[in-house]
């Protein structure tokens, strides 16, 4: 009955987190989308470059919401770092969408807003699958496991020395400011 409970708790932590991924990412594709076709046909950017400018507002928006809300309870590794973790991401997200764009208009010399649109709808949504993938893995880590409470006698924190000559925590905790919380799909 407890697996069962686990499975469920796990499971439902999931869902909950890739609902509010889905929700900061909606709005991230909308900034991402609506800005790209601003630049694009309302400023007269060029395709490239209009693409670029809107991702990294989209990208910032969704830096601040995932962070700050999706993912608030994962460890956190310094704010600067998983910034520029996260643009380089999505950088490599941003491959998609700029490889279609160029091909379509290009290559293929259509200019219209639909083929346009088209590249960039395939292209993000390529990307999509990407980031959500290495976010979890690089950018938003999962919380470490608390320790189990340390025995009578043992000093929290200090380092003992094992036979090996290797050298182990005991009773470690994580930096304070971390919220404890098990990551939903590691199996334990």
């Amino acid at each position: 009955m407890q697996l069962l409970r686990r499975a469920y708790e796990r499971f439902a932590a999931l869902i909950h987190e890739l609902i509010k991924f889905g929700l900061v990412g909606a709005i991230a594709f909308v900034i991402d989308f609506g800005g790209t076709n601003l630049l694009r046909f309302g400023v007269g950017m060029g395709p490239l470059f209009s693409k670029v400018v809107a991702t990294i507002v989209a990208a910032t928006f969704a830096y601040l919401g995932n962070r700050f809300w999706t993912y608030r309870h994962r460890e956190q590794s310094g704010l600067a770092r998983e910034y520029v973790l996260f643009f380089v991401l999505n950088g490599f997200g941003l491959l998609p969408p700029l490889l279609l764009i160029g091909f379509v208009t290009y290559s293929l010399g259509l200019h219209d807003a639909v083929s346009y649109n088209i590249a960039q709808f395939v292209g993000v949504g390529l990307g999509t699958l990407f980031r959500l993938w290495s976010y979890k893995k690089w950018v938003f880590l999962a919380a470490p496991e608390l320790a189990e409470e340390p025995t009578v006698g043992a000093a929290v924190g200090t380092s003992v020395g094992t036979a090996e000559g290797a050298v182990e925590r005991v009773g470690a905790r994580p930096h304070s400011d971390v919220k404890a919380q098990p990551d939903p799909l590691t199996t334990s």
